[in-house]
């Protein structure tokens, strides 16, 4: 007879889904990208260590606060694989990111404020184009919304 899983110390993908909240896609593309991992049973299919609902529940967290994929799978490659984040883990990581969330913070406020005004981005559409960026000169510093990229 099996054990509850409760007890077990593996997930199947659809247990961990159902436990993290979060879909089984997305637990599968984590795991390509390297953030999560797995054993493969004899019939192939997924099995995850109990530890890994920590690591998804830090990778939500940071993602939540704008902390692309990449960037968090670099924090998480320090930690040895099977291996819960720890709240120690965690403070230590936002301390790290502090520097990020702030400069994320400024550039938002930035585009707050100028977002009513030209951005620079060469559109050339608006009436205000025409007198704040005549002739796309911002165009000249290179693609995008210019004035929004600037520091």
């Amino acid at each position: 007879m099996p054990e509850p899983a409760a007890i077990t110390k593996e997930l199947t993908i659809g247990e961990l889904s159902q436990r993290s909240g979060v879909p089984a896609s997305a637990l599968r593309f984590y795991e390509r990208e390297g953030l999560i991992g797995s054993r493969r049973t004899t019939g192939n299919q997924r099995r995850y260590h109990r530890s890994t609902l920590r690591r998804v529940a830090f990778i939500r967290a940071s993602q939540s606060v704008g902390m692309p994929l990449s960037v968090i799978g670099g924090v998480l490659s320090f930690l040895p694989e099977g291996v819960s984040p720890t709240r120690e883990f965690w403070l230590r990581a936002s301390e790290c990111w502090s520097e990020e969330i702030n400069a994320r913070i400024e550039k938002m406020e930035r585009m707050r404020d100028r977002f009513t005004e030209c951005i620079g981005c060469g559109c050339l559409s608006f009436e205000q184009c025409a007198l704040v960026n005549p002739g796309d000169t911002l165009g000249e510093q290179g693609p995008g919304p210019r004035r929004l990229l600037e520091p």
